[in-house]
């Protein structure tokens, strides 16, 4: 049996899968000492690559299924919606578990080289954050939603932590009293909205908040914002963002790479409620918050960009990236157009797989310039170093100390590695060609100077605010292709006298694996932009969603067997009765 057959055959309790192993991975894991961190590192990685596996093929099932709008519905206390637990799995859900399980692998196996030793409960924490995630991915209502934000906020207070250290702990406090606050508004946004409306499951939500009374739809609003607060918190929008840099680079590098989908765990929220709930067809709340989301993606966007231009670490440049790419995303979800959800579906995990990159060379570079011991020295009366007006090495200038060749030596292939994968992050933060940036960018731009695109494509025209969204994603690549310019420049040119880098294949490998991914997504970009076309249709169209969720029904209980259930007949044997 194949393994598509595999996956139709145990559909739809595979959707419970992605939540449920890394929960009995955590508790395994839990039970073995301290002193069994190699088997408790082959059971991470075993788990979260099945994970993996899992997450592809629920990601070929939503596709595969028949059409645009398919979805896998399980009821896992076999109550109807709105009155029990439901969960969802449709096109975006899948897409953002794949590169979930993805990310989560590159960083474990990145972690395995060293880091994971650095203190205790690594992995039981690691998966327990990959359950919350998947939960938050999965969940078709707000109380679940709560339940899995907090799996996932505590398991990150412990691996912000792991290896200890002052910078850690203060950070670490901070990233803490402002989620905890975050999870406060949560809740009074929640409670409000169940107060007004009678529930919390989403698909119901979307039903009941165009029936609203209009005395009422001022609080509604009220309640909506205060919830959206607190996504956007975790989205990273300014100013509340100030916490992200200061504990995303505090945090170990892998724990860093992982930590860069946190943020787009709020841009997900956000991008499925307002979807649903404030679509085109919840009159009078038809598109509330929308200059909101614009305004504030916008700031976003301008504060990492200069965040980028004043920094020199790759961590808090890598901070900075993922603040610079949630601003795109926010602002690009308020214009509520198809076409442009498409764009920054694509988008979305190009650059986070850039700034999960970008994290993990963090530690790479940070390890080479620690060992490095000096640049060279710039004099304005000397010519140009090594070159002539020509543009050729000048007599007796091509040597260094020993008298060795520098124009022309061969660069070490560690080096040439770290040096080519910055390079890559560069151009796709940047928004550069050819890579994946490029092509998600130029598709935003392009459903911005053209709304309507091929299709239909309600919403916002372009105006005042979709003119200040153009120039503001030219001028912030412009700022980050300068900004990390200059980073690569002082770690790769600057050095003449360093030795070559130390560089492990298990280093090595995911951060291979990430730029491989990029690859595949600039190769393939007609492929995942017809997905993500037709994940954008999807959301923009929430009457699916809502039929398919409030039609789901319960599995009917095995009728009895005993001999009460049998016909009333009497029994016989050999025609007599007995």
């Amino acid at each position: 049996m194949s393994l598509s057959a595999i996956t139709d055959a145990l559909m739809p309790h595979l959707i419970l899968a992605p939540i449920m192993l890394p929960m009995f991975t955590a508790a395994i894991m839990l039970l073995l000492g301290e002193k069994n961190q190699r088997a408790k590192l082959v059971i991470n990685l075993l788990s979260t690559f099945i994970g993996l596996i899992v997450a592809v093929q629920l990601l070929r099932w939503s596709k595969m299924t028949g059409s645009s709008a398919a979805m896998g519905v399980y009821l896992p206390g076999n109550w109807p919606a709105p009155f029990g637990i439901v969960l969802v799995l449709d096109r975006l859900s899948a897409m953002m578990l794949v590169l979930t399980s993805f990310v989560a692998l590159c960083s474990i196996i990145f972690a395995a080289s060293r880091w994971h030793r650095a203190g205790v409960h690594y992995h039981p924490l690691f998966q327990l954050q990959l359950m919350g995630l998947a939960g938050a991915f999965l969940t078709a209502d707000l109380f679940n939603l709560f339940v899995f934000f907090e799996i996932m906020l505590a398991a990150s207070y412990g691996l912000l932590l792991h290896g200890s250290g002052r910078t850690r702990v203060q950070a670490g406090l901070h990233y803490i009293a402002i989620n905890l606050a975050a999870s406060s508004l949560f809740l009074i946004g929640a409670s409000m909205l169940y107060g007004i409306t009678g529930t919390l499951n989403m698909a119901d939500l979307a039903q009941a908040i165009p029936k609203v009374a209009d005395a009422d739809r001022g609080l509604l609003h009220a309640a909506a914002a205060i919830l959206a607060t607190a996504f956007l918190i975790k989205s990273a929008v300014w100013p509340l963002n100030f916490w992200l840099v200061p504990a995303y680079s505090a945090a170990t590098p892998p724990v860093g790479a992982l930590f860069a989908i946190m943020t787009k765990v709020g841009i997900y929220t956000i991008v499925r409620l307002w979807t649903l709930m404030f679509s085109s067809e919840a009159g009078g709340s038809a598109h509330f918050g929308s200059m909101w989301l614009i305004g504030g993606g916008v700031l976003t966007m301008a504060f990492g960009a200069i965040g980028m231009l004043g920094s020199q670490r790759f961590a808090n440049l890598a901070g900075y990236a993922a603040i610079l790419s949630s601003g795109s995303l926010l602002a690009a979800v308020g214009f509520g157009q198809n076409e442009l959800t498409a764009g920054l579906l694509y988008y979305l995990p190009s650059s986070t797989l850039a700034v999960c990159t970008l994290f993990l060379l963090s530690d790479l570079v940070e390890r080479w310039r620690n060992d490095g011991s000096s640049f060279t020295p710039y004099d304005a009366d000397e010519a140009a170093p090594f070159l002539s007006p020509e543009l050729v090495p000048q007599a007796g200038t091509n040597f260094d100390e020993d008298e060795e060749v520098l124009v022309g030596r061969v660069i070490p292939a560690a080096a040439a590695f770290l040096g080519i994968a910055f390079l890559m992050c560069t151009l796709v933060i940047a928004g550069l060609p050819p890579l994946s940036g490029f092509i998600g960018k130029f598709a935003m731009l392009t459903a911005l100077m053209n709304p309507l695109g091929l299709g239909s494509s309600a919403g916002i025209q372009l105006g005042a605010p979709g003119w200040t969204l153009v120039t503001l994603m030219i001028v912030s690549g412009l700022i980050a292709l300068i900004a990390l310019t200059r980073s690569g420049i002082r770690v790769f040119w600057a050095s003449h006298a360093r030795t070559a880098p130390n560089l492990r294949l298990v280093e090595a490998l995911p951060i291979a694996l990430l730029l491989c991914a990029s690859i595949v997504f600039t190769v393939r970009a007609d492929d995942v932009m017809r997905y993500t076309q037709a994940t954008a249709n999807m959301l923009h169209s929430p009457g699916t969603y809502i039929g398919t969720v409030m039609s789901a029904r319960p599995k009917p209980s095995p009728a009895p067997h005993d001999a009460a259930a049998e016909p009333s007949t009497p029994a016989t044997q050999g025609g007599q009765p007995q």
